[in-house]
């Protein structure tokens, strides 16, 4: 086959686009199935954003309390998303997260340990027991340093700095993949048998973020212009936590394991408001005062869990009220205290630093803020999106044959919201799964040629803006967006709100068909932002037009205007689609049938 002349061209059974924690657990499975497997990621290996995960992996493992197994942790998962999960995949995650510990236990990871040597496991918020195995507060460093030394003996080709444009299709099937390298801006053509795509979240597409800069929704807008279904795209997970100030670091994450190791959030009366506010369904298992709470942190089995470890959007939006209502701390957030413990155990301070490093190190060093004698400031950010590529519960394939999915790119197995340390589990537990049906895949399946016709249109495309060097500055469309998206399509939504979201989303459609860029394709920044516009606006739009159709409150969407669940509503998923005319579809489908076997695992931990 002749391509265009300039392109460098690679060949593969199996391509993984992403490596993070899903990509690289994925390419070690389809390595060792005997397929030849090619890696790409935006970054440089290592770098990518499961390193900021902290708190632990959650696999109930019951090292510290041996009630804990995996039809418990099923059931909190399935609590968690408000059903709308599915269900072959919460007992997938469930069954196999053990698993996948001890493996990357097996493989070099050094977790912490209890007092008589097995890895132990701490409170997070959702789970019913101690279930988050960890490395301090940095285990998301430890999965990638473990999968990656691990990973680089299997014999994986791996091509950092690039940037995937588009997913190249032929009779229905993928057939390969067109992208550039981000330092020359030479085009790259990767031909694979599947695809499989880990490329993580879509957090820049609003103004305050834990993601990083590479979190741009890439696998979601390439599957969805590849003819893929994206489901659940109203979930957007505002973690409760992200550091307020200073305004250099605003949104990066604050661990859930400060909750976890007895942090409490405070208002600027100094009052716990947190106790305020536990909902019905819960309240038979959360503390009612502070001493029964600690008791929990320390371990007590006969103790309830303290209100700051309820679900993510629950306390999201609890502080989000405290600070609407004006009594927020000086830099528009609340409280975490974790340094009250001194009160409870002596040289709390050496404890903290012991068991919460990274979070140490960050406030002392970015905000001089020293958390064992002062309190920090938070609020939420936006974190996770449970919405993703719609794939089969046991394979990870798309509707789009030879496609593949792991990690946040996915839908499925959250629902409406996500546990906290269930997403570092899902990344190994299903990157595994990926992997290893993709490398089925391309062992049954001949490759396809690639159409060079496809190629030149879609290198056209992203080569445009070069002919308008006076056209509209890329970065200026990104904040706008990013603006829109955190004020009408935030942690409360409205359809007004919304609806004017979408007449905004479509001008900055209309302005993104003008952008024009200067100099050349060698290190430009205003092109790779370009590039990522698209894939921003794609997601954005998902979001926007799943939540109008959404009319209820459930899990992570909040609706002022339909502030209570609907009976409807939790009977389906929704589905976006790209129409034919290029325009996008949102259509519903029945939530996944539930097994009458897992059935009675939910009657039973009711």
């Amino acid at each position: 086959m002749s391509f265009p002349d300039g392109f460098i061209v690679h060949e593969h059974d199996v391509l993984v686009i992403g490596a993070g924690g899903a990509g690289l657990r994925a390419a070690i499975e389809a390595s060792g199935a005997g397929v030849t497997v090619g890696v790409i990621c935006k970054s440089l290996l290592g770098k990518a954003h499961t390193v900021m995960a902290e708190g632990g992996m959650a696999a109930a493992m019951g090292n510290v309390d041996d009630r804990d197994n995996w039809e418990v942790h099923f059931a909190d998962t399935m609590r968690g998303g408000q059903y709308l999960n599915n269900p072959i995949m919460a007992e997938h995650h469930a069954k196999e997260s053990p698993d996948r510990v001890r493996e990357l236990e097996s493989w070099g990871a050094v977790f912490d340990r209890t007092k008589e040597g097995k890895i132990l496991q701490r409170n997070f918020g959702g789970h019913r027991y101690p279930r988050l195995a960890h490395v301090g507060d940095r285990t998301g460093l430890e999965l990638i340093r473990t999968l990656q030394d691990h990973g680089i003996h299997q014999g994986m080709e791996v091509f950092m700095e690039m940037t995937v444009v588009s997913l190249l299709k032929s009779g229905g099937r993928i057939a390969g993949v067109l992208g550039y390298d981000r330092e020359r801006g030479r085009m790259h053509v990767w031909k694979a048998k599947a695809v499989i795509l880990a490329t993580g979240g879509i957090g820049k597409s609003f103004r305050i973020t834990s993601n990083s800069w590479e979190g741009t929704g890439d696998g979601h807008s390439l599957a969805y212009h590849a003819g893929a279904e994206l489901m659940d795209m109203e979930f957007v997970q505002f973690h409760p936590t992200g550091m307020v100030w200073p305004p250099s670091v605003r949104g990066i994450l604050v661990t859930e394991g400060v909750r976890g190791e007895g942090g409490v959030l405070r208002n600027s009366e100094g009052k716990r408001f947190m106790f305020d506010d536990v909902p019905d369904a819960y309240r038979a298992q959360v503390a009612t005062t502070e001493d029964e709470g600690w008791k929990y942190v320390c371990g007590d089995k006969n103790a309830n869990r303290p209100p700051e470890l309820l679900t993510r959007d629950h306390v999201a939006r609890c502080i989000n009220r405290e600070i609407k209502a004006g009594r927020g701390s000086p830099h528009g957030g609340v409280f975490l205290d974790i340094a009250w413990i001194k009160e409870k155990i002596p040289n709390a301070s050496a404890h903290i630093q012991r068991k919460l490093p990274s979070m140490y190190h960050q406030f002392k060093q970015l905000a001089g803020v020293d958390i064992t004698t002062e309190r920090m400031e938070v609020g939420p950010t936006t974190h996770y999106v449970m919405g993703g590529v719609a794939v089969d519960g046991d394979t990870q394939e798309s509707c789009v044959p030879g496609l593949f999915a792991a990690g946040e790119v996915t839908a499925g197995l959250h629902g409406a919201n996500r546990l906290g340390g269930n997403s570092l589990s899902d990344l190994v537990v299903f990157g595994k799964l990926a992997g290893e049906h993709a490398a089925k895949f391309a062992k049954a399946n001949r490759a396809v040629e690639v159409d060079p016709a496809q190629i030149n249109e879609h290198t056209q495309e992203i080569e445009k803006v070069f002919d308008r060097p006076t056209g509209e500055n890329p970065f200026a469309i990104q904040y706008a967006l990013q603006d829109a998206m955190q004020d009408l399509v935030g942690i409360v939504r409205t359809e007004k709100e919304m609806e004017l979201a979408l007449v905004k989303i479509e001008e900055l459609k209309k302005r993104y068909k003008n952008v024009g860029i200067t100099g050349h394709r060698e290190y430009n920044p205003g092109w790779h932002t370009s590039i990522d516009l698209n894939c921003m606006l794609t997601v954005s739009e998902s979001i926007t037009r799943s939540a109008l159709e959404r009319k209820e409150s459930r899990g992570a969407q909040f609706r002022d205007d339909y502030p209570d669940k609907s009976a409807e509503c939790s009977t389906f998923n929704l589905l976006a689609k790209k129409a034919p005319d290029g325009t996008m579809e949102i259509r519903r489908r029945p939530v996944v049938a539930m097994r009458p076997d897992l059935k009675a695992i939910i009657e039973k931990m009711k």
